[in-house]
């Protein structure tokens, strides 16, 4: 089994950055991607950023785009979102994901592709 377990998520003022990270841990953990998603209160998830373990080619939300950073550590099983000029909008749960078999970053923004999912980290920004 794949245990995915988010952290870093809190409260900041707008303006603002937080780093989430998400450990992925298992007796036999293998993936080709990660991805990062959102889901804001009354409001449905949504994709936020999506990284490939080999390569580091990423993509990112367009309502992210220039603010939020994916990155990875593959010694370390670890994938990071850094997000700089926090709005009151990215108020949201956030949810670290990984997908097994796909490296087709058009698919990537899809949470049907993603076959584990962390518990998520709340985001709170302030205005």
């Amino acid at each position: 089994q794949v245990q995915l377990v988010e952290s870093g998520g809190g409260l900041v003022q707008a303006g603002g950055s937080l780093r989430l990270s998400c450990a992925a841990s298992g007796r036999t953990f293998s993936s080709t991607a990660m991805g990062w998603f959102r889901q804001a209160p009354g409001k449905e998830r949504e994709f936020v950023a999506a990284i490939l373990w080999s390569g580091g080619i990423t993509r990112v939300a367009g309502s992210v785009k220039g603010r939020f950073t994916i990155s990875r550590d593959n010694a370390k099983n670890t994938v990071y979102l850094q997000m700089d000029s926090l709005k009151p909008e990215d108020t949201a749960v956030y949810y670290c994901a990984a997908e097994s078999t796909t490296t087709a970053l058009g698919r990537l923004s899809l949470e049907s592709e993603y076959d584990y999912w962390g518990q998520g980290t709340q985001v709170t920004v302030s205005s």
